[in-house]
């Protein structure tokens, strides 16, 4: 018996807009080198494939960075904590072709270890990456980044991170919760 009062359970949700439901991990800054510019560019399509780490980013080829990253196969991403949330928007928002985004936005590019692309200072965390898939790239602009250095601040004044809904809108990370002792597969691990 279905009662009429209950609303439905599921309703139908526009397709076009359902990655807005599966995003994925923190809004990310890709920085990248080539032909002596350093560049920035927002990214919240990403995935992460692996504990090596590797992970999957898209980038469209009418982006500035898709060629930088296509070219010389390298970048550094970057976790931005939730205090520069407006400047990484509007970082996305703006082309690299024309503007020293580092400089126009007041961020640190700071030498990587292994990688021609800058690490960004005020970044949580920095992963110097190599491209190791391509396979992706002409359907999808999806590119395979392979891990190969990361770097952390170790005293950051804001350690939250945030995530992108899809819609211009963002949830900030807020309270841990600590399972640890509920992870028995790696009690010793730990």
């Amino acid at each position: 018996m279905n009662d009429a009062s209950k609303p439905p359970l599921q309703v139908e949700f526009p397709l076009n807009r359902a990655f807005t439901f599966v995003e994925s991990g923190p809004v990310l800054l890709v920085s990248t080198r080539h032909k002596d510019k350093s560049n920035l560019m927002t990214v919240s399509c990403h995935a992460s494939m692996g504990f090596e780490p590797t992970l999957g980013v898209a980038l469209g080829p009418w982006n500035f960075s898709y060629a930088a990253l296509a070219e010389t196969g390298e970048c550094v991403v970057a976790v931005p904590p939730a205090s520069l949330m407006e400047k990484v928007v509007d970082i996305g928002n703006c082309s690299g072709e024309t503007l020293d985004k580092f400089s126009a936005f007041g961020l640190t590019p700071l030498p990587a270890a292994l990688v021609a692309a800058p690490l960004v200072g005020e970044c949580l965390y920095n992963l110097e990456c190599r491209v190791e898939n391509r396979a992706l790239v002409r359907d999808y602009h999806f590119f395979v980044l392979r891990g190969i250095r990361a770097w952390s601040d170790p005293a950051p004044e804001d350690s939250r991170s945030f995530h992108a809904v899809g819609d211009g809108t963002f949830i900030i990370d807020g309270e841990t919760v600590n399972l640890r002792r509920r992870m028995t597969k790696w009690q010793g691990c730990i």
